[in-house]
């Protein structure tokens, strides 16, 4: 049972996630790895499993449950042994759509979220510049008005499913005069002519696609603009929680399964005329990792149950991002170690993991951004 719900809704749920995690992700990991990416296909398949938007009206088809449910999702995705498709999947469900879900208009929302939900587009979210990453005021993508249309040029940076996507949640600069108050989300078509996509090479995170983005008078029509124009730094401040506690739970999700291999790995490898498991060493450290993971998820299902009475989460869900990130670095480290020489192959699950654990405490925000952030909302 998982620890973010508890009722027979919750546990049906998780357990159909499990047969598709089980099916067709976990066991097409190296697979997806090689591509860069996984098959559109498998969007379809989610959708037709109804967990592309189940925090979503019904309107549009999604399935309109609470945080819950979404939690459950992210935690069945994060044994998927591959954090660069769970990546990729995240992106999609609560990164690029919660702002056109919540402030799009009616047109918006049936020409890009319904299909989104369904499987049939997939989205992908561009703040990051090469001069912007955490400090997202110092963004400088400009969409200039001629007309109907905004014209945007500019260049984003480290844009997960960049050659996937089939529109980006775009943030731009769209009043340069009002600081916090000219930022604007807009939906960019990836089709649109101007746009070019560069592919980068990452450390880790294989099983999705990053890349640069590029344009160069890109028009879209201004109608394309998610919510009132100048909200788009704060609706975009918003989302993030959506994709920090997303980001948190399928890492802890990971590096708890990983704990489990890594346990079983020890049992069976012999040292010195006896199971690793029984080298006091090996215990402790499989003790404390463990006793961090259960922490880490009991902090985060406190970030839950807040979402989904309707409370203010957020000091405590920036809190959940820094602390689990390091707690996700530290068991993938620990468990890393005990593997010894198998955990440096590619086929290993602990060196996978090693890598991509290190994104947690840069992406969506780095501990240092989050520490920050909490400083100023604590008034030091």
């Amino acid at each position: 049972m998982s620890i973010y719900g508890n009722s027979e809704e919750h546990e049906a749920f998780a357990a159909s996630l499990r047969r598709f995690v089980e099916k067709e992700l976990r066991p097409r990991s190296a697979e997806f790895d090689k591509k860069g990416r996984i098959d559109k296909e498998l969007y379809k398949e989610m959708g037709r499993l109804g967990i592309l938007g189940l925090r979503y009206d019904d309107a549009y088809g999604g399935l309109g449950l609470d945080w819950s449910y979404s939690a459950v999702m992210h935690e069945e995705l994060g044994r998927a042994d591959n954090l660069g498709v769970t990546t990729g999947i995240l992106v999609h469900t609560d990164m690029a759509t919660p702002s056109l879900a919540k402030f799009g208009t009616e047109e918006l929302k049936q020409k890009y979220l319904t299909p989104a939900i369904a499987g049939d587009m997939v989205s992908a979210i561009a703040v990051t510049e090469p001069d912007a990453g955490s400090d997202v005021s110092r963004i400088r993508t400009r969409a200039v008005r001629d007309g109907d249309d905004w014209v945007i040029n500019g260049t984003k940076l480290y844009i997960t499913n960049a050659a996937t996507a089939d529109w980006l949640c775009l943030l731009a600069v769209t009043n340069p005069e009002a600081g916090h108050g000219g930022f604007s989300q807009i939906i960019v078509p990836m089709d649109a002519p101007g746009i070019t996509v560069e592919l980068l090479q990452k450390v880790g995170f294989y099983g999705s696609d990053t890349g640069q983005i590029f344009m160069e008078d890109v028009r879209v029509p201004v109608s394309n603009t998610i919510g009132k124009e100048g909200a788009g730094f704060q609706q975009q401040m918003m989302q993030f929680q959506d994709e920090r506690l997303c980001v948190c739970i399928s890492l802890i999700s990971a590096v708890e399964l990983l704990w489990e291999e890594t346990k079983r790995y020890t049992q069976e490898r012999v040292l010195f005329g006896k199971p690793l498991s029984k080298m006091q060493n090996t215990q402790f450290r499989l003790v404390e990792c463990l006793t961090d993971i259960t922490a880490s998820k009991e902090l985060l299902r406190s970030c839950v149950e807040k979402l989904v009475a309707g409370e203010d989460a957020t000091n405590l869900i920036t809190m959940a991002k820094l602390f689990t990130a390091r707690i996700g670095r530290k068991v993938a480290d620990q468990c890393f170690q005990l593997h010894g020489g198998f955990g440096y192959m590619r086929e290993a699950m602990a060196g996978r993991l090693y890598v991509d654990a290190r994104i947690a405490s840069i992406g969506g925000g780095s501990d240092e951004t989050m520490m920050h952030y909490l400083a100023k909302r604590l008034g030091l």
